[in-house]
Formats: structure tokens, sequence, C-alpha cells
């Protein structure tokens, strides 16, 4: 997936659950968008008014950019497209689920549009033009307010027939059984996930503080939110522990709110990784993102490259 491959504008819109954007690359030049706009998706007032609401996106774009629509589009999306028949599946937008969106998005802006699920679209960004630039295998993360992942070898998304190649977010862990929205329980998605650190915290301590507030507190030894981050630390490494141990990425990228915490690039951390593998050493580099909230988007328009 290397965007040599076309001399035209890359095109890519991802498609988030409170806002949509939309940026126009150049291929000799990707690392910067041309153009870039964004307009709330406004998911709660339905399917048809978020397919508008990209629309109105595109248009604007072309407006300011003085570019025809293209041809090609790519839209990174909460949840995955099922391979076999082309329909949204596992999309916390809820009204996604179900829907033919590359079907009828290439109906309504009138060109060929390609979709791959918002973490694949991250994953393939850092992979080709981030911090992970330059590694064969790598095993991109989304770990804030959901958990999700993506995989890229050689600067391409690995799909799979069942389109959730990378999910490792709804993965069980031992001993959990916090029930998930997708239905099963103890799913890493209901431990490591912000809102899931938040909950701990308040089970323990009476009280629900955000996460940066208890890293602050963590900070200064107060013990229930040093207890959560530790929580954090063993469980990732224990689900982190079992992808390396199939996959063996050359490199980790871990974006996400809660990837943002120093935390999860210890010496410690590693070593509870280690723990969990079936070698005595992790020497894979973790690696906090380069392209920050542009990843979704650069990665979404790279889909057509």
């Amino acid at each position: 997936m290397t965007a040599s491959r076309t001399s035209a504008p890359l095109w890519g819109i991802d498609l988030g659950g409170t806002k949509v954007e939309c940026a126009i690359m150049d291929p000799a030049n990707p690392s910067r968008a041309l153009h870039r706009l964004r307009i709330p998706t406004e998911a709660a007032q339905g399917y048809e008014h978020i397919l508008g609401q990209i629309s109105l996106l595109v248009s604007q774009l072309c407006e300011v950019s003085g570019l025809p629509r293209p041809k090609r589009i790519g839209v990174g999306t909460p949840g995955v497209t099922v391979p076999m028949n082309g329909l949204m599946k596992n999309s916390n937008t809820l009204c996604l689920n179900g829907k033919s969106l590359a079907t009828d998005l290439s109906l309504m802006l009138g060109c060929e549009v390609l979709l791959a699920n918002d973490a694949n679209c991250c994953a393939l960004a850092e992979a080709t033009l981030g911090a992970a630039k330059g590694h064969k295998t790598v095993f991109g993360i989304i770990l804030g307010t959901g958990v999700g992942g993506g995989i890229v070898v050689g600067e391409e998304i690995l799909v799979g027939p069942h389109g959730i190649c990378g999910e490792w977010g709804h993965n069980p862990l031992r001993g959990e059984e916090t029930p998930c929205y997708c239905g099963r329980q103890g799913c890493l998605e209901t431990v490591c996930a912000g809102p899931a650190l938040e909950k701990y915290f308040a089970s323990r301590s009476g009280k629900f503080l955000r996460l940066p507030e208890i890293v602050k507190l963590a900070a200064s030894a107060e013990a229930d939110a040093v207890a959560t981050l530790e929580r954090l630390r063993g469980k990732f490494a224990e689900a982190l522990g079992a992808v390396v141990n199939i996959l063996d990425p050359d490199a980790i990228v871990i974006g996400g709110g809660v990837g943002n915490l120093d935390l999860l690039y210890t010496p410690e951390t590693r070593a509870a990784v280690q723990k969990h593998l079936f070698n005595d050493r992790f020497d894979t580099p973790l690696l906090r993102p380069a392209l920050g909230d542009s990843a979704g988007v650069f990665g979404a328009a790279l889909l057509t490259a």
C-alpha cells in the first residue's frame, strides 16, 4: 500500500461517532494533508443523516480545494464490513450495522468507495508514514474509549474472511466476567478501555474520576489509583502477550487516549508482557503514534493509493 501507485490526489474520510473528517493528500508528499475539513456526524439522527453529512463534507471540500469529486475515496469506519455480503457489523454507531455502507456511499457520492475499520486505517498510516515506517509486520493498537487493533504486513492491511483480523479488544481475559456490548463477557475492552478503568477505580474508592485524575492520584501513591493502573499494566500485558505469541510483529504502535500513558512504555510493562511469551525476551518496540489524530483519515486516504 504505497502512495506512489497513483499521481491523483488521495481522498480519505474518517467516520467517527461524533465527527466525520475528510482530507485530501498529495501522493508525492502523503504525510501532510493538502486540505482538511470536519463536521459533526450527528449519528443520533440516523443512518440516512450520516450519509448526508458525508456527502455535504465532500461537497464542501471540493469547493474549498477547487478539485472535482474524486473517482475513489477511502473511508475509515467504526466496525467492519463483512467480506461475503458487504454489510457493516460490530459498529458502536449502531445505525451502521446491517447497512451496505460502501454501496450506499458510492451511489450518493458518484465514485468508488473503499471501506476499512478505523483501527486498520490508523495502523496502515502509522506503518506507512508514521512511527512504524520501515517495519514489515506492524500491530496497531487503539486503546481509548474502546479497544481495537489492526495488522499491517508489507504496507497491506490484513482483513480475513470474517473481516475481524486484529480485533483483539474482544478477546476474553482470564477471570474477567464483565458483560460486553458484543454479547460476551470479560473482553479486553471491558477491562483496559478508559471507561472500564474509571469504573474499576470507582468500585474500589467509591468516587468517580476521569482517567487523567486517576493518573495524577497514582503519582501521589494513592492506593486505589495505583491499583487501577497496575490492573491496566497486568491485563494489557496478558492480552498483548497472546498477540505476540501468535503474530510476533516487528513493531507495535499504541494509539488512543489510554495509549498516551507513560506506564505502557516502561521496563516494568515490558517485563510483564515477557512473562506471557513463549520466549525469554521481549524485544519488540512499543511505539507512540507519530501522526496523532491524522492517522485515521490518512490511513483511509491510503486505501485508494
